[in-house]
């Protein structure tokens, strides 16, 4: 187990070692994520090449929590040592903390290995990292330009206030996937797994955290806002669960298709777009999109897409009426109009493993989870925009913007 310890007694320590016999000292390694964070942020030290335990201590501003560097408060960019400690060996790492984000262009990228990784919105340079100690799979914006996102494989939802910069974190949260926010500051998530359930959770501005269960692994999550609605997509019993986001009751379990992931809205047509995430390996054909009528007492499926070769997400576009499909087999985003879900243009080409699309004002967002890339379209001419795509931390999932 680790500990920590002070670093000027651990150098006291090493100028003692004159008054002993000459002793060779080996090495090992520190891996500490590659990037500049901000405050607040928890990041984990690994070791490679050490057996038995070993402790770590700090050169620099900021903390050591067991094997994690918690970032302090800077008004500049900083540099600290990491220090590790065996009973025959060492090791050194560095680590940069830079002050919080002034932009308010903001690109904030949910990356399974390196945080919330902040972009400015009209460059897409690198502005720094938030890690939580955990892996997001989802991030969003509250309307006073907080940041949200939750540990998809832990219990946390962190929330991140920009003016003035500080971190709150709320327990209770379990497997979180993805976020939605209304216009309220009412947070809703959806948990792949609570005891064996997925399950829709509700996190109010005052912090009061309310679950409902939905089905078998909730993924995929939309709001209808106006009528108080949220669909959670069940991907492991087939189904979509339609939630009273004021009561948080399941006002009824809508059968869909086959392993329904990422879904899309279309508010004013009522109709739920659904993936089905099956590969040819599946399923004859692969999967495929399905629309949903959301009319009358018993919503059903009233069209579906050609066989497509292996759908993850789903992005709606009301000005176009567009749906847009990533594809994590083919490298592709599907472009298909909503009315027919017959194909519009081809397909858009773009980087390794697109996964969950967002559009936002006239871009549409592909985040590629293999390549460490955000790729970004114009939804007027659906052309490249120009820089894009653009680096990002390790494996990105999602995307939000702020501006």
């Amino acid at each position: 187990m680790l500990t920590r310890v002070s670093a000027i007694a651990f150098l006291f320590l090493l100028g003692t070692a004159p008054h002993r016999a000459p002793q060779t000292t080996g090495t090992f390694r520190l891996h500490v994520p590659a990037g500049s964070y901000f405050s607040g942020s928890r990041v984990h030290i690994s070791a490679e090449g050490v057996s038995g335990p070993y402790t770590l201590a700090i050169l620099g501003p900021g903390k050591i929590d067991r094997d994690t560097f918690i970032a302090p408060q800077m008004k500049q960019a900083t540099w600290s040592t990491i220090v590790g400690a065996s009973s025959s060996a060492v090791a050194f790492a560095a680590i940069r903390t830079v002050p919080p984000p002034t932009s308010e262009h903001l690109i904030a990228v949910a990356t399974y290995r390196g945080g919330i990784a902040l972009h400015d919105e009209r460059t897409f340079a690198t502005l720094g990292n938030f890690a939580i100690a955990g892996a997001p799979a989802d991030v969003a914006f509250l309307p006073n330009g907080s940041i949200v996102t939750a540990d998809t494989d832990g219990d946390t939802l962190t929330r991140i206030d920009r003016t003035p910069w500080s971190i709150s974190n709320i327990s209770g949260v379990e497997n979180g996937n993805e976020i939605a926010v209304d216009a309220g500051g009412n947070i809703f998530v959806s948990d792949r797994d609570v005891q064996g359930q997925g399950a829709l959770t509700r996190i109010t501005p005052a912090g009061t955290v309310t679950r409902v269960t939905t089905g078998v692994t909730a993924e995929g999550l939309a709001l209808d806002s106006a009528r108080h609605t949220a669909y959670v997509s069940n991907v492991n019993d087939n189904s979509i669960a339609a939630v009273d986001t004021q009561s948080m009751r399941v006002l009824q379990k809508i059968p869909a298709v086959e392993r329904p992931f990422g879904i899309a809205l279309d508010e004013r047509g009522r109709r739920l777009f659904v993936v089905s995430n099956a590969s040819p390996s599946m399923t004859p054909g692969g999967g495929f999109v399905a629309a949903i009528a959301l009319n009358g007492p018993s919503p059903h499926v009233v069209m579906r897409s050609p066989h497509l070769k292996f759908p993850v997400g789903a992005a709606f576009d009301p000005r176009t009426n567009r749906v847009f499909v990533t594809d994590e087999a083919a490298d592709v985003v599907y472009v298909l109009h909503a009315a027919t879900l017959r194909p519009a243009i081809a397909p858009l080409q773009t980087c390794s493993t697109p996964w969950r699309p967002r559009i936002s004002g006239d871009r549409l967002y592909i985040p590629c989870a293999r390549e460490d890339r955000v790729d970004v379209f114009s939804l007027v001419t659906l052309k490249r925009v120009r820089g894009a795509p653009f680096p990002t931390s390790g494996y990105p999932l999602s995307v939000a913007t702020w501006h």
